[in-house]
């Protein structure tokens, strides 16, 4: 492991904002932030916003500063990724944001039923082939429920058409109420989603917001001339998940395509 991860290691270690618990903290049992994120971590109950796979921290930081009425989260693994979000909310002495390291599989231990108001999920790995592993699956479904508030709601944002397909026909199947959908949102889609039901209930803020804020990948997705899409959706469902029938080889094909020309 080089000196400069190690270095930030040592760091994230210092910072309010950051939290890291063990495996123990988290495996069978619950964390003791579970359940008091808004009284131990901002001293508010202002509504928790979680961004899953947030990498550097750099839309959940951009967010935040947008909305200080809401407080945000932003959840990886990967502690040399945090550290740039973590070190620009420790200097500018951001309130309402902080970072949590570890994996998602984790996270019905770190928060309580009706904690979260709000989960986005941007550019995940589609995990083709792998349902159970896809941010958007049953599995996970089951899990966001288990902490989201009524009426809680799923962002999805990415440059993959087959994430979107299949969390599009994942939220069909289990009559989930769609707040808005776009495959191209910074051209065809985007006056659909601006004056999308979404408007309604997120605010005028939080739709701008989906147009202005990119995350380092999204920058460099769209000067590659890549389409990003967008679906928000509410969690509210009765009984089980179940797992879409949808058209898997066109999309994986899709994919893959569009990989390869991106590679090259």
């Amino acid at each position: 492991m080089g000196k400069d991860k190690l270095r930030k290691f040592r760091e994230n270690e210092t910072f309010r904002c950051m939290v890291q618990p063990s495996t123990d903290q988290v495996l069978g049992c619950d964390h003791p932030l579970k359940g008091n994120w808004g009284r131990d971590m901002f001293g508010n109950d202002n509504p928790i916003v979680l961004e899953l796979g947030c990498g550097k921290g750099e839309y959940t930081v951009d967010l935040a500063m947008r909305n200080p009425s809401c407080n945000y989260i932003g959840v990886d693994i990967k502690g040399a990724r945090l550290w740039k979000g973590a070190k620009f909310v420790e200097e500018n002495d951001i309130r309402n944001v902080a970072f949590l390291r570890t994996r998602i599989e984790f996270i019905e231990s770190l928060f309580a039923p009706g904690e979260i108001s709000e989960v986005w999920i941007t550019f995940a790995d589609p995990q083709i082939g792998r349902e159970k592993k896809r941010l958007t699956s049953p599995l996970f479904m089951n899990r966001y429920r288990n902490f989201l508030k009524e009426g809680g709601i799923i962002n999805l944002k990415t440059d993959s058409r087959y994430l979107h397909e299949y969390s599009k026909a994942m939220a069909l199947k289990n009559d989930l109420k769609i707040l808005a959908c776009g495959t191209d949102i910074y051209n065809a889609d985007k006056e659909g989603i601006m004056n999308s039901e979404l408007k309604s209930v997120c605010g005028e803020k939080s739709v701008e917001a989906l147009f202005e804020v990119q995350t380092f990948y999204e920058r460099h997705f769209l000067a590659q001339g890549y389409n990003i899409t967008y679906l928000a959706f509410t969690i509210d469902h009765q009984g089980e998940y179940l797992s879409p029938e949808w058209d898997e080889d066109r999309w994986k094909d899709e994919n893959h395509q569009a990989f390869a020309v991106q590679v090259h």
